[in-house]
């Protein structure tokens, strides 16, 4: 399986969600795609993005000012 991994350190929303919605189109499906962000509106933003398109939001994390998720693709 291939690692996909979004940087979107420093972008502010709506920035890492639009940029993860383009990614995750070239995600297959039932892969992850680990995104890295430092927007705290990003742990919400990410908790709705998956309810509203159906993908599983595997994991959300922080480590310092960095914000981690992992998506897996419906």
């Amino acid at each position: 399986m291939t690692e996909h991994v979004l940087n979107a350190e420093g972008l502010n929303c709506p920035l890492p969600i639009l940029k993860a919605k383009k990614m995750l189109k070239s995600v297959p499906s039932g892969e992850v795609l680990k995104v890295i962000s430092t927007d705290p509106g990003s742990v919400a933003d990410f908790a709705a993005f998956c309810r509203q398109t159906g993908n599983e939001l595997l994991s959300s994390s922080s480590e310092g000012d960095k914000y981690l998720f992992e998506i897996k693709r419906s």
